[in-house]
């Protein structure tokens, strides 16, 4: 009985002792991006990595590697899922070949903006659709920041409605890219960082890329003046984080509770700083001499209608999508109502409010 018990001891013994040694361990990851440096969305991870720093107290370090310093951009995905690197970090909708439900947890035409994204992510159940759908991949999805809405489509003359567009070469990617190809317009889905040199040399006729903050170091500004809004195609960009499995499931789980704390305080902390940050670069747009052109209601009436048809056709080819946009369209329809209810009061400065610029 006594060398059973002293047997149990140092079993007991042996599993805290290899705890210990888990707990003190320090892991070294890399993480590779589809961003180019000169882009914010690369100070986006270095503010993750440096909090995952700060809260695992050095414990979990992650070196960021830029879009080419190890991949290109569009080979991120694989190259966390292979094992190549532990971490990524990208827009999901780049990732539609291999599934078009990745599209629904970056952005959807006419959806969700910023903080409705995060709301269905984090109590709404998007999370948990992330890693079903993540999952069969061999990756773990976090969150990884929202920009907002996009600002919409450089054009060298002005352009209010969507037919305008018709013949012209335009750069979008995802969803947008394949709607407006129904709708007769060319589109080419080049990376962030190739897309100035392609729309200098008349390679494309009009770009997009992002919200107004993010666009703005590009200089798109500077070889067009005129910008096509609303950002219909986007109304938010979701980010995301992608960890390889393997590695993600050798971590401790204090750890994995760190890498899901730094995801939640980055996609609030992107929130913050981008939308501050859009409303200067808009004054910096308009001091460079941008003018803003709202498409009429004819043709975002046009838009919606083609989108819903073309959403329609995906959701019957693919469950998994049509899973995850029901879930998106039944939080829509709840919060609608409130959001329909609080109208009214928004806050915009005195003289407009009064002059009857009362509604979002």
């Amino acid at each position: 009985m006594f060398k059973k018990l002293v047997s149990l001891v140092s079993v007991v013994l042996l599993c805290l002792c290899l705890n210990i040694q888990a707990q003190a361990k320090t892991y070294y990851w890399k993480l590779v991006t589809t961003w180019p440096t000169g882009i914010p969305w690369h100070e986006t991870v270095l503010h993750f990595v440096k909090v995952v720093d700060e809260l695992s107290q050095g414990q979990l370090k992650i070196k960021v590697y830029p879009a080419g310093a190890i991949v290109p951009a569009f080979q991120v995905f694989d190259a966390v899922r292979n094992g190549v690197v532990e971490m990524g970090h990208d827009w999901p909708g780049y990732w539609k070949g291999k599934n078009q439900a990745f599209v629904a947890f970056g952005s959807v035409p006419f959806g969700l903006n910023n903080v409705e994204y995060t709301i269905w992510l984090m109590d709404g159940g998007g999370m948990k659709l992330a890693r079903e759908l993540y999952g069969k991949y061999g990756l773990v999805p976090l969150m990884g920041g929202n920009s907002g809405q996009e600002m919409g489509f450089f054009t060298k003359k002005p352009i209010t409605e969507v037919s305008q567009l018709k013949g012209m070469k335009v750069r979008t990617v995802g969803w947008a890219a394949d709607i407006l190809k129904d709708m007769g317009v060319s589109v080419t889905p080049l990376p962030g960082g190739e897309i100035y040199l392609a729309f200098e040399r008349g390679v494309l006729d009009s770009a997009e890329f992002s919200t107004p903050f993010i666009t703005y170091p590009m200089g798109f500004q500077d070889i067009a003046k005129n910008v096509m809004v609303p950002g219909w195609h986007q109304t938010a960009v979701q980010l995301m984080f992608e960890v390889n499995k393997k590695a993600y499931d050798e971590l401790p789980d204090h750890l994995k509770k760190v890498l899901e704390i730094a995801s939640r305080e980055t996609q609030l902390w992107d929130i913050a700083r981008s939308e501050f940050n859009n409303a200067k670069a808009i004054e910096k747009y308009k001091k460079d001499g941008v003018k803003f052109n709202k498409l009429s209601d004819k043709s975002l009436n046009e838009l919606r209608k083609v989108t819903k048809k073309y959403l329609d056709k995906l959701r019957k080819e693919n469950p998994f999508l049509d899973k995850v946009l029901a879930s998106q369209e039944q939080f829509i329809k709840e919060y609608a109502q409130w959001k329909d209810l609080r109208s009214g009061v928004s806050a915009y400065p005195y003289e407009e409010y009064i002059k009857g610029k009362h509604y979002e």
